[in-house]
């Protein structure tokens, strides 16, 4: 059986052949550096139920290309929550670039529909998010959906980035997008360049608990001139 640690391993061997052929392939565009925590869990996540759950490959995440140029945009922005008052930890944690899965690193929301939102202070071409929940085990987290928005109360002019949250439960249309394992590698989404100040995370509790839960999330994009 592979461990995530091995399965790492694989991954940068990987990249060191495929980023150069995909850059050339395309030119103007070039990898996201995202830096990884150390996994928490290793083997094949067992006794996870769940109907709509994208296939497992065991393999982690291969490049993503961006626009050169692309940056990290998120880290230490202001963070605000539908928790005002977190169960564990602080809601800052969601953008203070600590992305281990050890006690201590994340911060714990209460039950059922709750969300982040980070303020990136500007409107800015978005290429890529990603998020990291608990993941020192393996869970799945339940509606999720990735919003954006020029509005702070999410009222106007919302693009959905990613929606699993296939039976409406948090009443912003039903998603098609699959449900997911946390791991490591986080899970990255795409919002193909949209622009957009404000960036909402929402989650419905997970397959261990009804808590949601943050470790990390960070938002890339080309800098506003």
């Amino acid at each position: 059986m592979k461990t995530l640690a091995g399965s790492l391993a694989l991954l940068v061997l990987g990249l060191a052949v495929l980023a150069p052929a995909a850059a050339a392939q395309d030119p103007g565009k070039e990898v996201l550096q995202i830096q990884l925590p150390k996994p928490m869990f290793v083997g094949t996540p067992k006794n996870i139920r769940t109907p709509n759950l994208e296939t497992v490959t065991g393999r982690p995440r291969g490049p993503f290309m961006v626009p050169a140029g692309t940056t990290l945009l998120s880290a230490g922005k202001p963070v605000s929550a539908s928790d005002k008052e977190p169960v564990i930890g602080e809601i800052a944690f969601v953008t203070d670039g600590k992305k281990s899965g050890e006690d201590g690193y994340y911060v714990e929301f209460g039950p059922m529909l709750q969300w982040v939102q980070i303020d990136l202070g500007k409107s800015q071409d978005l290429q890529a998010i990603v998020c990291w929940h608990y993941h020192s085990q393996a869970r799945v987290y339940r509606d999720v959906i990735v919003q954006v928005s020029d509005d702070k109360d999410f009222i106007s002019g919302v693009t959905t980035v990613f929606n699993n949250d296939h039976d409406n439960t948090a009443g912003l249309g039903a998603g098609r997008d699959k449900e997911y394992i946390e791991t490591f590698d986080g899970k990255l989404f795409d919002p193909k360049g949209v622009k957009a100040r404000y960036v909402r995370l929402t989650s419905a509790g997970n397959t261990s608990t009804d808590m949601n839960h943050y470790v990390e999330v960070e938002v890339y994009g080309l800098p506003a001139k």
